[in-house]
């Protein structure tokens, strides 16, 4: 369960959350809606370590969490899948995966084959076609949101966020994303999925959250 506690973050001349406060329960997607100025990137922002300077306080299963950094965020089990993907399209889908994270073998180099086989694990579990050993930047942009979504698997993430994941989708993709959500769901994942779509938000989330 995550608790947002009476948040509140202002910027020069500009208050960008005003004592917000909310639960989300765990293994559930939680629709996070609110007008352009709302607040729900900053909100985003503040639960992936980016800003760590705010008033108020996050709860994990009523533990206090104090962040400091997007890393230190990632440790907690805590990931963020951007609008903005942040794959590197000239390595691969196993780089990407593991980049900054590579495992190493005899004599501390590189475990390509391990890397490999990892990969394809996580992507077996989110039951799509494309190898590990393709580029990335030959993916769609579907696909490589699914790079990231193993990245995040592979980071043993127990709590992933969702900015406006369907923004640059098809109808079809949309629905695959969607299996997949389902998919992490299922294993005990909890999702906070930010978006605009309330079509959307009303398909796909147990709960919504209107800033």
């Amino acid at each position: 369960m995550i608790r947002i506690d009476h948040v509140s973050k202002s910027f020069p001349g500009v208050v960008a959350l005003d004592d917000i406060s909310f639960q989300i329960d765990s293994g559930t997607v939680h629709g996070l809606v609110g007008e352009n100025g709302a607040g729900k990137s900053t909100l985003i922002k503040i639960i992936s370590g980016i800003y760590t300077d705010y008033e108020g306080d996050i709860f994990i299963d009523d533990q206090r969490l104090q962040i400091n950094s997007v890393h230190e965020a990632q440790k907690k089990g805590i990931a963020t899948i951007f609008q903005e993907l942040t794959v590197v399209r000239e390595l691969t889908v196993a780089e990407n995966i593991f980049l900054g994270r590579e495992p190493v073998g005899f004599a501390g180099a590189l475990d390509r084959a391990e890397m490999e086989r990892k990969s394809q694990q996580v992507l077996n579990e989110l039951n799509v076609s494309f190898s590990p050993r393709d580029k990335v930047g030959d993916l769609s942009v579907a696909n490589q949101q699914i790079v990231e979504i193993s990245k995040a698997l592979v980071l043993n993430t127990q709590i992933l966020i969702m900015d406006e994941p369907t923004s640059s989708l098809t109808e079809r993709e949309v629905q695959n994303l969607f299996s997949v959500i389902h998919t992490l769901k299922n294993k005990g994942i909890t999702i906070l999925y930010v978006s605009h779509k309330l079509e959307e938000i009303f398909k796909i989330c147990d709960a919504i959250t209107v800033l």
